[in-house]
């Protein structure tokens, strides 16, 4: 009988994981999506590049901000009731934004999806940490889980693809309904609900406030700092509110008593050299990878779906790898498996500094692909240190700090080296032009100067890019070199049959 009772809970545990693998699959597959279906909007809102854009600089900002709230309230009010609502309301805005009839009402339903998306990662990560307890199969679940953003960027452009072209842009959101059920059944059926034994009185609505505000700025100044200028009055507001509500937050969390980010962590060393490396290592990556598809259809003349796929071979790596990852648990450090994840991912990122308008296909998977595995053996460690460090019944709000930090070294990595990359550009044009003659001035050899200048010029930004990139990755590698992780033993985790 103790036989089959141990059977049962041990495949509960996987039906739990495969459940909140849904969920988190679900809310990726949807960001992927709509990206893709950004230029039937446009067409059909009748509105400029500029202005889509808010489309995906709402879902930023929201998710952002709601991150930190939602992994507090998992903790205290019970990580399943939170995990359900999100779901439920995710599925709500999706259906919203699948019948918006123009862009202000897309954009409010967008954030919508974007509050209700941000409680799956801090939900999500708690719910398989308390789930599985012990070290080694913890840290090959959270690797398992992780190939679900990978396997998201697969299917995004598979799936995305043929809806729009045969149902129409809407249909990216409709989808969200059946698939939004079925993992909502699965939640009702097979998560337990857990929360901390440490009953919250009150909830910091003041350091949420300016946590949010804080966040709002910063992430608003990465996004669209280039369009206004980085030194214009927009940014420059920006830059004033992030300081200025950023210092005030610390001041409120060092003086309330249930903050809604404990400051005690960052005095913890292996939590914040994990946030650290994993700034990094997401700052590298998504610096270079969103140059990729640009790259691809620009230089090499593929289009949006061909640069998609592109991506596949990748997150095969990564699907591969986050499961090998989890199983080198307990028989090499940690520090030392996510020295050599960084490493391999900075060695990958270092190959794509050669390509050049003659490089095929495989000059970009191969080198995707070894970034890509490098990486996923690496995640579940990362992840994994965070979980290990803090107490248990903190456990919520430490993903979400966690996700916080890898969503804004993206932000980060995009903005910088985008930046980089113009500067770059016209440094080059200037360079290449002074060290060139042209022998013959009619107007057909003139255009033709003019235009291999330029191609130079951006492949040559684009190397620098990928190589600098390369650099900032392989250094941050060695940042793991100092993560000493030891297993602390909190407040016992309450769980509900």
């Amino acid at each position: 009988m103790q036989n089959n009772n141990g059977e049962e809970k041990s495949n509960l545990k996987w039906w739990i994981l495969l459940t909140v693998i849904v969920g988190t699959f679900l809310g990726r597959l949807d960001q992927t999506i709509v990206n893709l279906a950004l230029p039937k909007i446009i067409n059909d809102f009748g509105i400029t590049v500029s202005a889509a854009g808010w489309i995906a600089t709402a879902y930023i900002l929201a998710n952002a901000v709601f991150v930190p709230i939602w992994g507090k309230l998992g903790d205290t009010l019970g990580r399943k009731k939170i995990y359900i609502l999100g779901f439920t309301i995710f599925i709500f805005g999706s259906v919203l934004a699948g019948l918006s009839w123009n862009l202000g009402s897309l954009i409010v339903f967008r954030i919508i999806q974007a509050i209700a998306g941000s409680a799956d990662y801090p939900t999500a990560m708690a719910i398989i940490a308390v789930t599985f307890k012990e070290g080694k199969e913890r840290a090959q679940a959270l690797g398992i889980w992780s190939s679900s953003f990978a396997a998201a960027a697969v299917f995004g452009p598979l799936i995305g693809g043929p809806l729009i072209d045969n149902f129409g842009w809407r249909s990216v959101f409709l989808v969200n309904l059946p698939v939004g059920i079925v993992g909502l059944l699965m939640a009702m059926a097979f998560v337990h609900e857990s929360r901390s034994e440490v009953k919250t009185r009150y909830f910091d609505w003041w350091g949420a406030l300016t946590l949010g505000g804080a966040l709002s700025a910063l992430v608003l100044v990465l996004d669209r700092g280039f369009d206004w200028g980085w030194l214009s009055v927009s940014s420059l507001i920006c830059y004033f509110a992030i300081v200025s509500l950023l210092g005030l937050f610390i001041r409120i969390e060092g003086r309330v008593a249930e903050p809604i980010v404990d400051l005690k962590f960052f005095k913890i060393p292996a939590f914040v050299n994990a946030l650290l490396n994993n700034f990094i290592v997401f700052m590298g990556m998504m610096g270079a990878i969103f140059l990729i598809p640009i790259f691809a259809q620009t230089f090499l003349g593929y289009t949006a779906t061909e640069s998609g796929y592109l991506f596949m071979p990748l997150a095969a790596a990564f699907m591969i790898s986050s499961p090998i990852g989890g199983a080198l648990m307990g028989k090499v450090e940690a520090r030392y498996v996510i020295f050599a994840s960084t490493l391999v991912a900075s060695i990958g990122i270092f190959f794509l500094s050669y390509l050049d308008p003659r490089s095929s296909a495989l000059d970009i998977i191969i080198p995707m692909s070894i970034m890509a595995f490098g990486l996923g053996f690496g995640m579940a460690q990362r992840t994994n240190i965070v979980a290990s460090v803090v107490d248990q019944h903190e456990i919520g709000i430490a993903s979400s700090i966690l996700a916080l930090v890898r969503n804004i070294a993206g932000a980060f990595g995009i903005a910088i080296f985008g930046t980089i990359l113009n500067n770059v550009t016209l440094s080059n044009i200037l360079s290449i032009n002074s060290h060139s003659t042209l022998s013959r001035f009619d107007p057909q050899n003139v255009q033709t100067y003019i235009g291999l200048v330029i191609l130079k010029a951006q492949v040559s930004a684009y190397s620098y890019i990928f190589l600098l990139a390369s650099i900032f990755v392989f250094v941050g590698s060695f940042v793991a070199l100092f993560l000493r992780v030891k297993e602390r033993i909190g407040v016992t985790v309450h769980i509900e049959a």
